[in-house]
């Protein structure tokens, strides 16, 4: 069965508690190891970067997957890796929650610049500020604070 899609998703997941446990020295690692996680679920990275405390990934999704499996699996992956390598050791964790919010084709470059200037971007507005902003952005109704339970 063939499938043809262009829907890009606007992954954003944080560290558990928010901590600022993501060493910024080793993120070019973590980063490569995200890719062959994505890439090995048959799906296209098109950009990926955060900061200490978050994640920020834009990727296509093979038709064979389903969303929170393939979120569930890049999370498990990495966080029993960034525990293993050494090079994160105040590293406990991802938050369970995640957002995913869905693009066109034709937004991919908007996106991939708006990930790629996260440094640039945070230092004039805070994660808990920017995910308010992106909910409100996507219409999705409701309070966010759902977003930082750990539990």
């Amino acid at each position: 069965m063939s499938a043809y899609r262009q829907i890009l998703y606007h992954i954003v997941f944080r560290t558990k508690g928010s901590e600022k446990t993501i060493n910024q020295a080793h993120f070019v690692e973590l980063k490569k190891y995200i890719w062959g996680i994505i890439k090995n679920k048959k799906c296209v990275l098109y950009r990926i970067n955060g900061m200490e405390e978050h994640i920020h990934i834009l990727s296509d999704l093979h038709p064979s997957l389903a969303l929170a499996d393939y979120i569930r699996h890049i999370k498990v992956s990495s966080s029993k890796w960034m525990k293993e390598s050494g090079l994160f050791p105040y590293f406990r964790g991802w938050g369970i929650k995640y957002c995913a919010l869905t693009y066109s084709y034709k937004e991919r470059d908007i996106i991939i610049n708006y990930i790629k200037n996260q440094q640039e971007h945070h230092k004039k507005e805070n994660f808990q500020d920017e995910i308010k902003r992106l909910f409100k952005e996507h219409g999705i109704d409701g309070d966010e604070k759902w977003f930082w339970i750990d539990s």
